[in-house]
């Protein structure tokens, strides 16, 4: 896998880039981000075997969810994937985020993407990463909408990372000055999740990223805002698909 990071002009909607190019059969585990992705799949086959197989179209949007998936990658596959930035998605596509949570779909359904054929030979006649990733963003360039982010949004995304997802929707919405039915349905539709729900990812993640497994894990639980552990395991086991303990045998993700 190969990170690349935005061009200025696209920066404030996209984090990076990632390249996947497989060489065997594998299988990746994937756990919940706060992002939403977009992948061009430019050769082989990817597969959703999280509960089933389910074969995934070539372009894709895939939403924002809660519990981990496991993608099957054939051998000699590739795949660029568009990892945006909070609410970044919402500058290129017009329908509401929220319709996509939990799940990935071809990216042809929505409005100014009917016609994919075009990108997805250029990918394949690509000689070089470099020469894919400037297809990538010349093709996003042309689908920019709405250049401008929501500031209440993003001012909210600040707030709960900061406070590592341990915040009370109510008082957050108090202190963006709206009331907490209009917050949250602007939040739905611009980050693809309710606040609530993102505020859960954001604590998981920050469980898995400062340090599981430095203090007992009644504690780690504690500090991420649970009132015992077993609700934190429960929490835990949705997110990654595994127990901590189990979890810190195996950290391998994405």
């Amino acid at each position: 896998m190969a990170i690349f990071l935005p061009s200025e002009l696209l920066r404030p909607f996209i984090r990076s880039y990632l390249i996947l190019e497989t060489f065997e059969d594998s299988v990746n585990r994937v756990l919940p981000d706060t992002s939403l992705v977009m992948g061009f799949r430019f050769d082989g086959q990817v597969r959703n075997v999280t509960n089933g197989v389910q074969s995934l179209p070539p372009f894709i949007l895939s939403g924002l969810r809660k519990s981990v998936r496991l993608f099957n990658y054939s051998k000699n596959s590739g795949n660029v994937l568009v990892v945006f930035r909070e609410a970044g998605a919402s500058a290129f596509i017009k329908e509401p985020l929220n319709d996509l949570l939990n799940t990935t779909i071809s990216l042809d359904n929505f409005h100014g993407y009917k016609t994919l054929d075009v990108i997805g030979e250029s990918l394949r006649k690509a000689s070089t990463t470099v020469q894919k990733i400037k297809l990538i963003e010349d093709f996003l360039l042309s689908k920019l909408i709405s250049p401008k982010p929501d500031k209440v949004i993003l001012l909210a995304l600040e707030k709960i990372q900061l406070a590592k997802g341990i915040v009370q929707i109510r008082k957050l919405a108090d202190s963006l000055c709206t009331s907490q039915d209009a917050f949250e349905k602007r939040f739905r539709r611009t980050v693809g999740i309710s606040p609530k729900q993102f505020a859960y990812i954001v604590r998981m993640k920050s469980v898995i990223n400062n340090g599981l497994g430095k203090h007992s894990f009644t504690q780690t639980a504690l500090d991420a805002g649970y009132y015992d552990q077993a609700h934190f395991n429960k929490d835990f086991k949705l997110f990654t698909g595994q127990s901590p303990t189990e979890f810190l045998k195996s950290p391998a993700f994405w």
